[in-house]
């Protein structure tokens, strides 16, 4: 139940990126339930970048995160989000980020926030 109420909150906060940024696409999708459907396989796409890719990418950029205080956070962030558009293209879905980098950027703090939101309504499973 936890993983099914983790990926509607992800597909919403891609959602409210989709909806909030022009750049920010879901071209090609026509009727609701293909949007529905797209944004909760981009969903589930941005969750695995998340919890695999990511962690590695902060390791490796830690030195960098140390000395911006933080700020680089938001463009590995953004890389994610990258990453993401990257594979939902090659998977043929209708997500695209057409912007430049402060697309990137302001759509991730965006799924940050709604991420953020979902880390606090959903219980501790310990």
């Amino acid at each position: 139940m936890r993983f099914v109420i983790w990926l509607a909150i992800n597909a919403l906060g891609v959602g409210a990126a989709v909806w909030f940024f022009d750049d920010i696409s879901l071209a090609g999708a026509d009727t609701r339930t293909d949007k529905v459907v797209t944004l909760l396989i981009v969903g589930l796409i941005l969750g695995v970048i998340n919890s695999v890719v990511r962690p590695v990418v902060n390791l490796l950029s830690l030195p960098l995160i140390v000395l911006s205080l933080g700020l680089m956070l938001f463009v590995t962030n953004a890389l994610m989000l990258l990453l993401t558009s990257k594979v939902a293209d090659t998977f043929n879905l209708h997500f695209h980020v057409a912007g430049g980098f402060w697309t990137y950027v302001f759509g991730s703090i965006v799924i940050s926030i709604a991420s953020m939101i979902a880390a606090a309504i959903l219980p501790d499973p310990k």
